[in-house]
């Protein structure tokens, strides 16, 4: 077992809830933005969520096992990998697409629909692809890992906040269009802070073992972004809906990953550092690319504004 495993991240109760509070508050302001248009418009186009689906919640977590067989990391880090894998996407993945000139309507029912999904398949993935490789298979029996508490909590978390969001914005589209902006733009602004927060309080452990992470990080996002675009191509989607659905692959929800393993795993420190370093690295690299798509409009549909 790597030294990296048995490191135990400080975070208190307090700051646990705090932080499954910021989470609910960052989902219920994406919320803002959606209508169940967003997702009867993808039953219109069922290939592209079919294609959005299988990227996301079968691609992404069969890869990451094949790439964690290759370079066998260790046990925590691995888990770590599992884990952001089985994750929804991220909620800045909408913006990343609109910047990238991809279909955002696409991108954002993406989201919803991945949110929903989310209750079942990231405990799902996580147990099913955790169970398969040996070194991580004993860091699930310890923490005994129950897929149905933590598919409440994904629930909780994720599918309250944005039931509760989206009947707002159904019953008063007013009010809603009025704080849809600030909503945005304070919660990511509280959730900015309060990983910062949490990053000076394990600073030292971030030091001694980011090193350890970033190529994983860096590869392991390449590797969902490339493939989501590549599934996407080969399923036979425009240029347009390529963009968002490799998007929507490659910017992961790390944030509930973050709540996961506080919640279920102690804070492992392996699993936590390649969560909070995908975070960072994920944002980076999502606009790095848009900016780069950006510069190949597809047509005036898909240029940023």
């Amino acid at each position: 077992m790597s030294e990296v495993d048995s490191v135990m991240l400080n975070f208190s109760p307090g700051s646990l809830m705090l932080l499954n509070g910021i989470l609910a508050i960052v989902m219920f302001g994406v919320a803002l933005d959606l209508t169940l248009g967003d997702f009867r418009r993808l039953l219109e186009t069922p290939r592209a969520l079919l294609l959005g689906f299988f990227s996301q919640f079968l691609f992404l977590p069969a890869a990451t096992f094949l790439l964690v067989l290759l370079l066998r990391p260790a046990p925590s880090m691995a888990l770590g990998m599992m884990l952001v894998a089985a994750c929804p996407g991220g909620n800045i993945s909408n913006f990343i697409t609109h910047r990238a000139g991809g279909n955002t309507a696409l991108s954002v029912s993406l989201t919803a629909v991945a949110t929903v999904c989310a209750t079942i398949m990231t405990p799902f993935n996580l147990a099913f692809w955790g169970s398969l490789y040996a070194p991580t298979l004993p860091l699930l029996t310890e923490t005994s890992v129950s897929p149905f508490e933590m598919a409440w909590t994904v629930a909780v978390l994720l599918v309250v906040p944005l039931i509760l969001g989206m009947t707002i914005n159904a019953r008063y589209p007013a009010f809603s269009a009025r704080i849809r902006g600030t909503m945005r733009v304070l919660s990511m602004i509280i959730f900015a802070g309060f990983v910062v927060g949490a990053l000076a309080a394990n600073w030292q452990y971030f030091l001694d073992y980011v090193s350890l992470v970033a190529g994983l990080v860096l590869l392991h996002n390449a590797i969902a972004l490339g493939g989501g675009y590549g599934i996407a191509w080969a399923g036979g989607l425009d240029e347009y809906d390529r963009r968002a659905v490799s998007v929507e692959t490659g910017i992961q929800n790390s944030g509930l990953g973050l709540i996961l393993i506080f919640n279920f795993f102690g804070g492992l420190g392996g699993m936590a550092i390649v969560a909070a370093w995908w975070g960072v690295w994920h944002i980076l690299s999502g606009l790095a690319l848009a900016a780069w798509f950006s510069r190949r409009p597809t047509s005036t549909r898909g240029a940023p504004a």
